[in-house]
């Protein structure tokens, strides 16, 4: 896809969170805004879908592993027409059909359930090496947050996907350095996490998690090397795309209200 209508959506689809958080007064807007652009990217220009009322034969499995970012996920999904975007509008309120963290059932093609960190990826897994088992043929995309990684269940999984060689299987993380009590490398440091990951029978890719063409052009060329699970880590700002609210924690669980909200939402109609 051309990148100014990438980067269009992009900005629709923000525009889209920063309302929702405001009317639901909830957190998490600022690691929503980090991941827009891969999501964007992966439904756009990368996943093998199909459509809500036709999913595609060998459709692709991605998991939103940080499933506290539903939101970026939720605005995605109304942007690419497969869920009704007036669905949006009761976003982490009561009786919602979109709660605050990603639940299987509530949209089309949401795999699982996520909240508690660490999960996806041991869930990818499986779903990999059960592609692998039925010679399916789909393939298996997993997004994950930094502080995720904090997490011994995400290196037991890396280690059963290089056992398996599951190179069905596609791992990112938004690595945007901060997570809900600060900085990555100050609450528990990942440095130098390409090396954990080589070390780990991974094959690697650093990219900057902003450009779209980048990291369509690096997915569409997975697996990264045959035999081996790919990992791409893609380095973000939290709260991307707002100028106040990029690389400050407090966004982590503060939403926009009043002068905030305006201002929000007039940097993103530029």
């Amino acid at each position: 896809m051309h990148k100014k209508k990438i980067d269009k959506i992009a900005g629709e689809v923000r525009k889209k969170i920063i309302s929702m958080h405001a009317r639901a007064d909830a957190s998490h807007i600022g690691s929503s805004l980090s991941c827009v652009d891969l999501l964007v990217c992966l439904y756009f220009d990368v996943l093998k879908l199909g459509n809500k009322k036709q999913p595609a034969a060998g459709r692709d499995r991605f998991l939103m592993s940080k499933g506290h970012a539903a939101s970026a996920l939720y605005a995605t999904l109304a942007e690419r027409d497969l869920i009704d975007s007036r669905t949006l509008g009761n976003y982490c309120c009561e009786k919602s059909l979109l709660p605050g963290h990603v639940t299987r059932g509530c949209a089309p093609f949401i795999e699982a359930s996520a909240g508690s960190l660490g999960h996806g990826l041991p869930i990818g897994a499986g779903m990999a090496l059960s592609a692998k088992y039925d010679r399916s043929g789909y393939r298996v995309f997993v997004l994950m947050s930094d502080g995720e990684c904090d997490e011994g269940s995400v290196w037991e999984a890396a280690l059963f996907a290089a056992h398996h060689k599951l190179d069905n299987l596609t791992a990112i993380i938004d690595y945007n350095k901060l997570q809900a009590f600060g900085r990555v490398e100050e609450v528990l440091g990942l440095e130098p996490l390409a090396d954990k990951w080589r070390s780990f029978g991974w094959a690697v890719k650093e990219i900057n998690g902003h450009d779209c063409k980048k990291i369509t052009d690096t997915l569409k060329r997975v697996p990264f090397s045959k035999g081996r699970p790919s990992i791409m880590l893609a380095h973000t700002v939290k709260g991307k795309g707002v100028s106040f609210m990029e690389d400050e924690l407090k966004w982590h669980y503060k939403s926009p209200k009043g002068d905030d909200l305006k201002k929000a939402l007039k940097e993103l109609k530029r």
